[in-house]
Order: structure tokens, then sequence, then C-alpha cells
């Protein structure tokens, strides 16, 4: 359970604190309030990395040099400090995880707080490109198991060197057979735990009973061995990047056709409420999942979501708010049910705020 957040100098917050009821807490407020920025902060919390941005620095407040998150939980205090590299006119790290005050890796932070997001974004999960299911397997895997965490960073690590090796064989039509050898080794290493661990996770889901919507998920991975790099070799070389590898991996999803006894990927055959209902589920089983692995039902972050569902869509979610502690945002009230408003912390935003 998250207790309280304290921001300064993070996004459009200078300076503030939030504090959250142990079950439900609905935030409302127009777009540009801040009420995803405050849902990125918990995250942050949660997995040590931003839901909408690649570089740390964009979470900074405009000219300033530093921004903290700190969160209360039942156990611990939390804390990431963000820099852009300077500070007080010193070089300074990017990004700092602290828990109770002690400095950590960011490989060591996550699973002291775990959170579910549900976002506007994750709709297109399904039906937009490969890179937006890898994340998220990621944000998954990443909170439940500390191998795959070890192996990811080495795997992006040893990723990034060979792809250098081969852009240098490009323009120098040299290949130092000796450095690959290293760097192959731990790609393939490396790679074959995510790929090992993602496959784990894509069985739960095909195993685990679904009471929104059935489907089954097809693992498509993209195997790395020294067979596959030696089949690649003379294409890597031309394109000056990795091939073959957990980072060109993807999965799909498909539903049942009784009357036809297969199955149709819902990406292309799917209506657009069957996708949502497939995202809805996929949301469920990760939360099901984390709960599993920790023996701990993470926070469920909804960050304005109502307004893309239609009602039979919204009474799903709402049924389940009584499972965890649940952070809601919303633009209006309306969307919100008056039984559910009645019993839960209500935070209203405004554009003043901040």
């Amino acid at each position: 359970m998250i207790k309280s957040v304290t921001l300064q100098n993070f996004r459009s917050y200078r300076k503030q604190e939030f504090n959250f009821d142990k079950k439900t807490t609905v935030i409302i407020g127009p777009n540009t309030s801040g009420k995803t920025n405050l849902i990125e902060a918990i995250f942050l919390l949660a997995v040590g990395k931003s839901f909408r941005t690649e570089k740390d620095m964009q979470m900074i407040s405009f000219r300033e040099e530093l921004g903290r998150v700190k969160g209360k939980t039942e156990d611990n205090e939390l804390e990431i400090i963000i820099t852009n590299g300077q500070f007080n006119g010193k070089i300074s790290q990017f990004k700092k995880f602290l828990v109770n005050g002690v400095a950590k890796r960011r490989v060591d932070f996550i699973e002291n707080f775990t959170a579910v997001l549900f976002s506007p974004e994750d709709l297109d999960i399904i039906v937009d490109s490969p890179s937006l299911r890898r994340k998220f397997m990621d944000n998954i895997l990443e909170q439940v198991d500390r191998e795959y965490r070890l192996a990811s960073i080495s795997y992006s690590k040893a990723l990034r060197q060979r792809n250098a090796l081969l852009e240098n064989t490009r323009e120098t039509g040299i290949k130092n057979e000796k450095q690959f050898e290293y760097w192959d080794g731990l790609v393939i290493g490396n790679g074959e735990i995510i790929t090992g661990k993602r496959e784990e996770f894509i069985e739960f889901l095909n195993n685990e009973t679904k009471d929104i919507f059935d489907f089954v998920a097809f693992y498509d991975k993209s195997v790395i061995s020294k067979q596959r790099l030696l089949q690649y070799k003379e294409a890597e070389v031309a394109s000056a990047v990795t091939l073959v590898g957990p980072h060109r991996d993807d999965f799909s999803v498909s539903m049942f056709n009784n009357t036809r006894q297969d199955t149709h990927d819902v990406k292309f055959f799917g209506s657009r409420g069957q996708q949502r209902l497939v995202i809805l589920q996929l949301k469920m089983l990760e939360l099901l999942y984390i709960e599993k692995k920790l023996g701990k039902r993470p926070v469920l972050l909804l960050d304005d979501i109502f307004s893309e569902l239609d009602e039979g869509h919204i009474e799903l979610i709402l049924e389940m708010l009584d499972l965890q502690q649940t952070i809601i945002t919303t633009t209006h009230k309306e969307f919100i049910p008056q039984s559910v408003l009645k019993n839960t912390q209500v935070i209203k935003f405004s554009k003043e705020d901040k």
C-alpha cells in the first residue's frame, strides 16, 4: 500500500504532498491539471522508470536541476532523485534510488512497492507495435523477478556494445572475432534467461482461468544462439544491428471460434470491443500474476480510462476495486458511480493547483 507521495520539481509540481486512502482514492481534475504526472510518479516508485519517456531528465520541472519523488509505504520510505546531470554546479548522477535513506541500485530498489498501471495507451497493446507488448512483459517481470532484472540490464548493455562493434565493422571492413565472442556470449546467456522467463509468463496467461474474455497467447520469440548469430552474420554487418534476440520478441493473442473450431488473431479479426476486453483480461491477469509471485496484491493505478470505455467495461473494472488499493484519475466526477464515490477518498485538482 502507498500511504503518501511527495513531489519536488517533478513535471508540473514544484512541491506538493498527496495522501491516499488504504482502499480507493479518486482524483478528479481537468486535462493538464497534473493527474497523469502524479500517476507517473507513483509508477516510478514501483519500476524505477517512467512509462511516458525514455529520458529521465524530462521528468524534472522546467529550468530545474533536480526533481524528487518520495513515497511512504507500509514498510519503507522510497525516494528517487533525478538530475539533469548537474547539481549545484557539479556533475551528478542522473538518477538515484534510496530506501529509508540508503542508496540502492534500481535492481534492488524494485519489489519494495509494486503497481499495475492501466492507461488509455494500454488499449493499444494488442494492435500497436511489438515494442509495446515487450514493454508490457518487462514491466511485469521486472517487478517480480530479480534474475530477470539482472539479465535485462546485462543484455541491454551487451547489445549496445555488440551493435557498436557491428557499426565499426561496417565502417572499417575489419571484424575483431575475439571482441565479438565476448559480447556474443553475454547476449546469448542473458537472452536465454529473458526468453525463459517470458515463456513462463505466457504459459501463465494461457493456463489461468479467464472470466472476462477467453483467449490463447502465442509467444513469437526471437531465439538467440551461436547458430542464429552465424546465420545472420553478413546481414548484421550490413545493417549494423543485432537482428535476433529478445529485443525482437513479440506475442499475439487469439480468440476462439467455436463454429470453426480454430482461433483468430484478435489484432486482425477482433472488433474494437473484443480487443478492449482482451486488455481488461490481461490487466486482471497481471494483477494476479504479481500477487502469486510476491504473495501480495499490487496497487492498481487507473489513469483516465473511464472516458475511453463503455459502461459495461467500466462495471468490470469497478467490480475489482475492493481487491487491492486503487488510485483512479478522471476528468469528470460523473464517470464514477455515486456508490463508489461515497466510499472513497476524493481529491479535486484544478489547473491552478501545484
